[in-house]
C-alpha cells in the first residue's frame, strides 16, 4: 500500500492578470455545474478539489480596504 506524503502547510496569496483569472473561474465554474472535481496549479502546487467542497463567500471591511474572498473547503483524507 502506498504511503501518503505529509504535505507541510502553506498560506499563498498570488495575483493573476484579469484574463487568466477569468478562465480558472470558467473552468470552475463549469466542474461544480457538472459535479466534478477541480484541479488548478497555484504557485507550482497542483491542487485537487473534490466536487463535495464546502462553497462560501467572505466580504472583510478594514479602515482602508475591502475584500471578498470565494472561498472553496474540503476535509482531507487521511
Amino acid at each position: 500500500m502506498a504511503v501518503q506524503k505529509k504535505k507541510r502547510k502553506r498560506d499563498i496569496e498570488k495575483n493573476y492578470p484579469v484574463n487568466q483569472f477569468v478562465k480558472k473561474l470558467r473552468r470552475l465554474a463549469d466542474c461544480l455545474e457538472q459535479g466534478q472535481k477541480f484541479q488548478i496549479q497555484v504557485a507550482g502546487e497542483r491542487i485537487s478539489i473534490p466536487a463535495t467542497a464546502i462553497i462560501n463567500i467572505e466580504h472583510e471591511r478594514g479602515a482602508s480596504s475591502e475584500e471578498v474572498e470565494f472561498q472553496l473547503r474540503w476535509l482531507l483524507k487521511k
